[in-house]
């Protein structure tokens, strides 16, 4: 039998859909930038939700942090835009956290990849001495 979706479930995909394309197309501060809504959590109550985002081309963490801070600053904006194109009851209030995941990810393949290199230095040389 199919696992059926929680309510919260479906807000949290809802929200998810809805934010990415209102980040994407009203939110014009140029400090937010390209931003990717990596995972939504909702509590159960409905009163609460967290937004995990990530942005394309900001270079350090401060950025991020900032661009974060400027579309918590756009929350409430948000939410009246979600409440005109859904019928909730009530929209969860808003909080955007910066996902560092995605940067750590490609930081750790930075360095296995490097240590790799380094391994197959290493026995080339050590072949290369026999």
């Amino acid at each position: 039998m199919p696992r059926e979706f929680s309510r919260t479930d479906r807000v949290a995909d809802f929200l998810q859909r809805e934010l990415a394309q209102l980040i994407q197309f009203e939110v014009r501060d140029p400090r937010v930038g390209m931003a990717s809504i990596r995972d939504v959590e909702v509590t159960r109550d409905l009163a609460h939700a967290k937004v995990f985002v990530t942005f394309v081309g900001k270079e350090t963490d401060k950025e991020c942090e900032a661009a974060a801070e400027v579309l918590n600053g756009a929350s409430g904006f948000l939410r009246s835009q979600i409440a005109k194109m859904s019928n909730m009851r009530s929209v969860p209030k808003l909080r955007f956290i910066y996902d560092k995941s995605v940067r750590e990810g490609t930081r750790l393949s930075a360095l296995i990849e490097q240590a790799v290199q380094t391994d197959r230095r290493h026995n080339e040389d050590e072949q290369g001495e026999d």
